[in-house]
């Protein structure tokens, strides 16, 4: 496939289980409601390390690009499905199917409809954290948790498209980051990372739990046993160990799991034991995955990397998926944690990743052996260009919104996307009218038209480029305090300014109807506009920090969202 691939998304939501009332009952109340009406929004990008597209008989890393962070595999019937993290973004937890390991297709989401999580005035980096997905005698199984919003649980599925159960919760199991493990006597069991018994001695100090569970309710049949204190290696007061997965291969059971916090400290860790239960003894020369020893400076960089899951291909390969990032600068970046693959290789009975000076690298140049013929799909790595013209009965399922819809506040109709505008801000820590998608290069374009008829200085809709609650930029079609037709430029950065964002940057506009375009290019954000035909674009402000946007800055653990935004004066 050419590497700039235009495609018209039509494929089915995600939201729509959510807000599944037809285009003709939405928006209905009286009196009708101010409404933006989006005809297209396109999204393009171009990173010089993607450049040329894959090696021939190879890959590209990340192989989802942007922010899915989380990643756990699991091998199907047909075929191979991930989850990732998605925090109090909803919909929540993207299923993913893939013939390749490389290729990979979004086919759903597990939490797809009110009602079976509340996000309601949570952060964004809280919610649903590192899912686990399994398969097992013709069922697929997630276990997660819900920070601050109901704790661990597990919901399942005969088809991992959907519809998944209503969450069964796990009073019992604490923390976070639970992992299901089937063994061939047909008992189940599942772990966790929580505190250690006593308590923690220094910061960041966790165990691994395991305990048996009933294989229909879930809940706990057994005692709880440690089966990891602290670390692969005690003595040097390790931090952070969670994201365990149990693996039986041959004689072995192996206890894999992350180790160091999720930063450029992060890594993978693994131990074995001869019985399920432990002991478990550490590989010694853990860890089998991680870059935090290498030079900073070195050419395109791969940070952070571990939470790693492992899977065999069609020949019985052993693979990794794994989180990782791409900084622009130091520990910058933008486009969240991504999902990486490598392969894994057998060493005196270990599984190993990475070792020594060995790097995560973009360009592979071999793959995993598939499982089926790959037909094509809607681009998820390298550079490309999509463009989703709303004519559709629903929308793509990597659209996301803030938290839960309380309300049916989109509709599609008439070859475009609408939003009542309302008086809902966006940095108002609730749940605007705001669809988003990731941004999944650091050199990226947005672009959007929007046809809007502000009716006071409060009303306005546009695009945004939004890390979270506190920290977004948002260019708007608007009314000036004296009524004047304008484009307008806002930016939040921090909790203490306001909700909906500073003005920085205003330009008279009389049309109704605007083409609006964000830019970004590693640390610096553009913003442009013109009246729809018109072929030259007039930058608003150009070179604007994108360092506010990064993680490190921000904080919390998401990436950035591109996204379209209606409105309305408080009045």
């Amino acid at each position: 496939m050419d590497p700039k691939v235009i495609i018209a998304a039509i494929a089915p939501l995600a939201l729509a289980a959510c807000l599944s009332a037809s285009s003709e009952d939405k928006m209905t109340d009286q009196p009708t409601p101010l409404t933006a009406s989006f005809d297209w929004f396109e999204y393009t990008g171009d990173d010089p390390a993607f450049s040329g597209g894959p090696p021939a008989g190879g890959y590209l890393n990340p192989v989802i690009a942007g922010f899915y962070p989380d990643p756990s595999v699991a091998r199907g019937p047909d075929g191979y499905y991930l989850v990732n993290s998605t925090f109090s973004y909803f919909p929540g937890i993207p299923v993913f199917h893939s013939k390749d390991l490389i290729h990979w297709e979004q086919i759903g989401n597990v939490i797809d409809r009110p009602g079976m999580l509340d996000f309601d005035r949570l952060g964004l980096s809280l919610g649903v954290f590192a899912p686990t997905i399994k398969f097992h005698d013709g069922t697929f199984y997630v276990v997660t948790t819900c920070v601050l919003c109901g704790g661990n649980f597990v919901v399942t599925a005969t088809d991992p498209a959907g519809p998944w159960s209503d969450p069964i919760w796990l009073p019992d199991v604490g923390g976070i980051d639970p992992s299901l493990f089937f063994e061939e006597d047909g008992s189940v069991w599942i772990m966790n990372n929580d505190a250690p018994p006593g308590g923690s001695t220094y910061d960041g100090h966790r165990a691994i739990w395991f305990r048996q569970v009933d294989p229909e309710t879930f809940q706990s049949i057994s005692e709880p046993i440690v089966l990891i204190d602290g670390g692969v290696r005690p003595e040097d007061k390790p931090i952070w160990i969670e994201g365990p997965h149990i693996y039986h291969v041959g004689d072995w059971y192996y206890l894999s799991a992350a180790e160091g916090g999720t930063a450029v400290g992060h890594s993978q860790v693994v131990l074995r034991s001869k019985e399920l239960t432990g002991p478990y003894e550490p590989y010694e020369n853990n860890p089998i995955l991680t870059q935090r020893h290498l030079p900073e400076d070195r050419p395109n960089p791969i940070t952070s990397v571990g939470h790693a899951d492992l899977v065999q291909d069609a020949n019985g390969d052993w693979w990794a998926t794994f989180l990782g990032v791409r900084p622009y600068e130091g520990d910058f970046y933008n486009t969240g944690r991504e999902t990486f693959l490598l392969p894994v290789e057998w060493k005196d009975g270990w599984p190993v990743i990475l070792e020594g000076e060995e790097e995560v690298r973009y360009r592979m140049d071999t793959r995993p052996a598939p499982l089926g013929s790959i037909g094509e799909h809607y681009p998820m790595s390298g550079n490309f260009t999509l463009r989703e013209d709303f004519d559709g009965d629903e929308l793509p399922f990597h659209w996301v919104t803030l938290r839960v819809p309380t309300s049916e506040w989109w509709a599609l109709e008439d070859g475009a996307l609408k939003l009542e505008a309302r008086p809902v801000e966006l940095g108002s820590g609730t749940q605007p009218s705001y669809l988003g998608r990731r941004q999944q290069h650091q050199n990226a374009v947005a672009t959007t038209q929007v046809t809007f008829n502000p009716e006071t200085p409060g009303d306005e809709a546009g695009l945004a480029i939004l890390q979270s609650d506190d920290y977004f930029y948002a260019l708007g079609r608007t009314l000036s305090d004296d009524g004047t037709p304008e484009i307008v430029l806002r930016k939040r950065e921090g909790a203490s300014t306001p909700a909906k964002g500073e003005i920085i940057a205003t330009a008279p506009f009389s049309g109704k109807t605007a083409e609006l375009k964000i830019t970004a290019r590693k640390d610096k954000y553009d913003f442009a506009f013109r009246a729809p035909g018109s072929p030259e674009w007039t930058e608003l402000e150009t070179g604007l920090d994108g360092k506010m946007l990064s993680t490190r800055v921000a904080g919390g653990f998401v990436g950035a969202t591109f996204g379209l935004y209606a409105e309305a004066d408080p009045r």
